[in-house]
């Protein structure tokens, strides 16, 4: 029976062969333990290590003889016992009744105990002792062992003794009694006969329960009395700690040699796995000082060390099997646990399932750690249960879940950080082990950042976010505020055998050859640990988290179809409903559609959940912060510092460390700012520094550094989102500073400008969209730092040391402001009418529907194409009013004219009534806005002869009504005050003088030879200069050409405008043609004023 309990003892079950149990018994107590200290070498009393056992416990004498020699060995001599004396002052533990209470006992009257034997376990007597007490006597030695041995194992010798001193039920041991018996010796259990009593009462144990249950409870009550021993007791500490010796030693043999106790090898009761998984504190849970005896003892038995690891893995292989929505904890807190202990931390990192070759997604279910990272919100059982019923959900029951999901996740993650700590601290060889598992999980995981994700064929989300999450932590000890171990960042690491693959990854400017040759050239050394985590954590952020917020970005397009398709079907529903069958399928069709959309919607409020934490994201941003300062040292090959200067542009020599790093060294860091600074802006003001612009800045300035396009035009996406207004500032996290501080003075302005050039042309099949998406950011950023006149001044130094640069500048501005406000107002006209046909109520379902889509096709256009032509124009007007010079260059006037001059009548000429649509302000359509800025831009330029000369030689769009129409719009509709608008009318009628002149111009060269015309453009040529291509045209129209595409318009062959030849001979024939088309044309105008003077004369005389 379990002696725990208090039950009837059940028939002893048969023993195996006694011969076969000495021999097993006497060589695992010889690993196990040995005789007990002597009480001269007993540690003081109350302390809790516990002592590793010495040579062991076979010794004849300890040794229980087999039944069969019972009459021999009551013969033999009598056995070797611990002889306790009376300590010298009475204390709880030192006084019994227990001693007086059975025949044939012997007491002093002089040294009775004040306290009853029910106080040992430091517990009250629940019961009456069974027998009547007389007073108390000192308690002998023999008397102490008997009753604190009894009270711990629960067992007697005594028939006559039931219960012990506390009442719980103690067990007869027939077979201990007799042979105490016939040796003639008192019916008291002693040490020396302390492991025949453990082994008969074990193998009396149930056998349908684990053994364990009556061996651990007698471990825990045999490590309370040692603890609450007081004052020098060294015979008590020397018993209770030979009794915890053996109590630990016979806990090992019923797990590893459950023979020894008659019993079969049963796995489900012959672990440690139902006793790691109940807290410590409980009674059925294995405390610390058993973690602490078994650690102390790995060293002597090497069954010890397999017992525990078997445990861990099995609990590990539970913890597959279950969800966060599952009581998980306990397994997380078995490892916890477990980890306070290094060397047994050493032995489980050497098992076998710490990390075998496993594909991706099986890594987080059948390695060790595996599945305790796995647990997370993103599982998606759990999904459904923190977001059910996610159409319904309003944004406040939204927020609340996510709430409570970080909260649960933010716990588990500080059980993870905990847990890979000690792994890492627990030696060098196991530190070694755990990196090598966190590198495996990136070099198999690549797949994860693949246009298309099979999720089959990758990690899940949670396990990912958790390994990035623990990874940045280890970083942490390193990322202080003044960058000072950055340097300890070893940029060789991937040429010393490093754990991370990245053969296949798109380097930062290498290709894969140049790479390859780069990283064939290997380093000596090992890479120290601060150099492993860093890139571990820079891998994990691209693979994991970075990976997730993509997926977060795909899922809200999912929605959106899955939403489409539903309200599709709904549509129909009306047709079918004669048609049972068919409705039938119709509704298992939207059902299906249903629960997929939300199950999508489910996961993708907990993807957001987990990675708007902010706490998490914090952590996140110090780390790149780290990385940023660590690229711009590597890139301009300084020691730079936030607090150090950094002289652009970077040296022309690049390193090749940094060209052959993987791209998302730098993607990682962009894409983790820009997702914050949109959905977090927050946290941002305190991780933010002057790094984070350097870093744009530079790689912008010196954009030959960085291949991708895409990568760089994201560097001008994270400045522009810096300048959004957050709470109390209104240029936003990052706008202060571009605006005022040294290096942003020194280096934005070109830069921002430089990348507008750059980005015309980007390689990318989405060039032609994305330049303007681009350019509306630089928009942005321009606006945001104009305030500060060192940007004004650096404008006009460029427009005049840098000529070339400021032409294609102005140029491709042109080009942009002449494309998106044609683009945008002619879509006003077709939506005018779109809207107007579906005002008709005799419109077919079928028709509506197809108007509707083109209507909401037109409107997304017109919207996108509005906002760009706003910030154009606008920064037009920002430049004009600064260097109006600049724009009236001879390559751009006549092109800049002409613009000015179709859009002016476009908003103010007869087609200004196609303009009206229901809520303009829907399109960012403002004419009133709109106007105004055009006609700032005339006035800023007004005073630039060569600008009235090519307005009014704009044949196309210049009319002189239009100039009076908008001049009475602008005074009608108080859009100017009266002063702008008398000098709107004073430009007006010089652009009209000057239209006459070129107008008698026009009738004297209009028989002008083909030869002196420009094949392009069909204008008399001027200055007439020859193609490579041999072509012959005139240089405004070749330089115009260049500026926008740098190839010869003939054979499309690459070329500059240094390629050209002067033609000087045609030029001299264009200047005689003129130069006798003018005299001629003076000599009838001679003629014709004779003839006039003339017939006055007569008409006088006739008079």
């Amino acid at each position: 029976m379990d002696p725990n309990e208090q039950a009837p003892p059940p028939p002893t079950p048969d023993a195996p062969d006694q011969e076969t149990m000495e021999q097993i018994r006497r060589r695992r107590l010889a690993k196990l333990g040995g005789p007990p200290a002597s009480a001269s070498a007993a540690p003081s009393p109350g302390t809790t290590t516990p002592t590793v056992a010495g040579p062991s416990f076979s010794k004849p004498a300890e040794s229980k003889p087999p039944a069969k020699e019972a009459e021999k060995s009551a013969q033999a001599e009598p056995r070797p016992k611990i002889t306790i004396s009376p300590a010298p002052a009475a204390t709880p533990q030192s006084t019994s009744s227990l001693g007086s209470s059975r025949p044939g006992s012997t007491s002093n009257a002089d040294s009775r105990a004040k306290r009853r034997a029910s106080d040992v376990d430091g517990h009250v007597a629940t019961a009456p002792p069974p027998r009547k007490q007389t007073p108390a006597a000192a308690e002998t030695t023999d008397e102490y062992a008997d009753r604190v041995l009894s009270t711990i194992f629960r067992v007697t010798v005594d028939p006559g003794r039931p219960t012990d001193s506390q009442g719980h039920k103690l067990v007869y041991l027939p077979d201990l009694s007799a042979e105490l018996a016939a040796e003639s010796a008192s019916l008291r259990l002693s040490v020396g006969r302390l492991e025949e009593a453990i082994m008969e009462a074990a193998t009396a144990f149930p056998h349908d329960r684990p053994l364990l249950e009556y061996l651990l409870p007698c471990w825990k009550r045999v490590v309370r009395m040692l603890k609450s021993l007081r004052g020098p007791a060294p015979e008590k500490e020397a018993l209770l700690k030979e009794a915890r010796r053996l109590c630990f030693s016979n806990c090992i043999f019923a797990l590893t040699v459950p023979e020894l106790f008659s019993r079969e090898p049963n796995p489900r009761h012959d672990t440690l796995v139902p006793y790691l998984l109940h807290e410590v504190e409980t009674e059925s849970g294995l405390c610390m000082d058993f973690f602490v005896e078994a650690v102390a003892r790995l060293d002597d038995d090497d069954t010890i060390a397999p017992l525990f690891t078997k445990a861990m893995v099995d609990i590990s292989a539970k913890l597959s099997t279950l969800s966060m929505n599952d009581d998980y904890k306990p397994c997380v807190n078995a490892l916890l646990t477990y980890s306070r202990f290094p060397p047994l931390l050493n032995a489980l990192a050497q098992h076998p399932c710490f990390q075998m070759a496993q594909s991706a997604p099986n890594i987080e279910k059948n390695t060790v750690l595996g599945p305790f990272f796995r647990i997370s919100p993103l599982q998606p059982e759990v999904t459904t249960v923190y977001f059910a019923g996610p159409r319904t959900m309003d944004k406040g029951r939204i927020q609340t879940s996510q709430s409570a999901l970080q909260m649960t996740l933010g716990a588990h993650q500080t059980d993870l950080k905990t847990i890979i700590n000690a792994f890492i601290r627990a030696s060098p060889q196991t530190r070694n082990k755990v990196l090598d598992w966190f590198a495996y999980i990136m070099n198999v995981n690549h797949k994860r950042r693949a246009i298309q994700v099979d999720p089959k064929e990758v990690s899940s989300d949670g396990f990912m976010i958790n390994v990035t999450v623990i990874l940045d932590t280890l970083c942490e000890p390193f990322m202080d505020g003044t960058f000072s171990k950055v340097g300890r960042v070893d940029v060789g690491y991937f040429r010393r055998n490093p754990r991370l693959d990245i053969g296949d990854e798109t380097k930062l400017n290498a290709d894969q050859a140049q790479s390859d040759a780069f990283y064939a050239k290997k380093l000596d050394g090992e890479s120290n640990f601060i150099t492993e985590v860093f890139f571990l954590t820079l891998a994990a952020h691209h693979y994991g988290s970075e990976a997730a917020t993509a997926k977060m970005k795909n899922l809200d397009r999912d929605i959106k179809y899955y939403e489409k398709n539903i309200a599709m079907m709904e549509a129909e529903r009306p047709k079918l409903m004669s048609r049972p069958a068919q409705l039938r399928m119709l509704d298992e069709a939207v059902k299906r559609h249903t629960n997929v959309l939300e199950g999508t919607m489910a996961l993708k409020f907990s993807i957001e959940g987990v990675l708007l934490e902010q706490k998490m994201q914090a952590r996140s941003l110090l780390f790149m912060r780290y990385v940023t300062v660590w690229l711009l040292r590597l890139a301009s090959q300084t020691e730079y510092a936030p607090d150090k200067p950094l002289k652009l542009p970077l040296p022309s020599e690049q390193a090749e460390a940094f060209k052959c790093l993987p791209e998302y060294a730098l993607q990682d860091v962009v894409d983790n700012f820009k997702f914050v600074f949109r959905y977090i802006p927050q946290i941002i003001l305190s991780a933010a520094g002057d790094e984070m612009i350097a870093l744009c800045i530079t790689f912008l300035e010196s954009s030959e550094y960085v291949k991708n396009p895409y990568l760089k035009s994201s560097l001008v996406t994270l400045l522009c989102h810096g300048t959004w207004p957050t709470y109390h500032l209104k240029k936003g996290v990052l706008g202060d500073t571009m605006t005022n501080t040294k290096f942003a003075n020194d280096y934005l302005l070109h830069a921002v400008m430089k990348f507008y050039i750059e980005c015309e042309s980007t390689g990318a099949h989405t060039q032609f969209y994305d330049k303007f998406n681009i350019r509306y950011e630089i928009f942005q950023v321009i606006k945001c730092v104009w305030s500060n006149d060192v940007y004004r001044a650096q404008l006009v130094q460029s427009s005049k040391s840098n000529r070339t640069f400021f032409v294609r500048f102005v140029n491709l501005l042109l080009n942009d402001a002449t494309y998106v406000l044609d683009e945008g107002l002619s879509k006003f006209p077709k939506i005018h009418e779109l809207q107007d046909r579906l005002r008709n109520p005799e419109l077919s379902q079928q028709d509506r529907e197809k108007t509707d889509e083109d209507l909401r096709s037109a409107e997304s256009q017109a919207t996108s194409y509005m906002q760009l032509a706003n910030e154009t124009v606008s920064m037009m007007k920002l430049f004009t009013t600064t260097i109006g010079q600049s724009f009236t260059m001879p390559e751009i006037v006549q092109r800049l004219a002409g613009m000015l001059d179709y859009n002016l009548e476009i908003l103010t000429g007869p087609k200004s009534k196609t303009l009206k649509v229901e809520n303009p302000e829907k399109y960012f359509f403002n004419p009133k806005t709109l106007l105004p800025e055009l006609v700032d831009i005339y006035i800023n330029l007004g005073g630039v002869q060569s600008f009235i000369e090519a307005v009014a030689a704009d044949g196309r769009s210049y009319k002189p009504s239009t100039m009076a129409s908008t001049a009475h719009i602008l005074r009608s509709r108080h859009l100017k005050d009266e002063k702008e608008i008398r000098e709107w009318e004073v430009l007006a009628a010089k652009i009209e003088s000057a239209k006459a002149v070129l107008d008698q111009a026009e009738l004297d060269y209009d028989d002008a030879p083909p030869e002196f015309e420009d094949p392009i453009m069909g204008i008399l040529m001027t200055d007439p200069v020859v193609l490579p291509s041999k072509h012959v045209v005139d240089r405004s129209t070749i330089t115009q050409h260049l500026l926008s595409d740098p190839k010869d318009p003939y054979t499309r062959q690459p070329m500059v405008i240094e390629d050209v030849v002067p033609d000087d001979a045609l030029k001299e024939r264009i200047e005689l043609w003129k130069a006798e088309k003018r005299a001629k044309a003076r000599a009838a105008q001679v003629v014709g004023s004779g003839l006039v003077e003339g017939a006055a004369d007569v008409m006088d005389t006739t008079e």
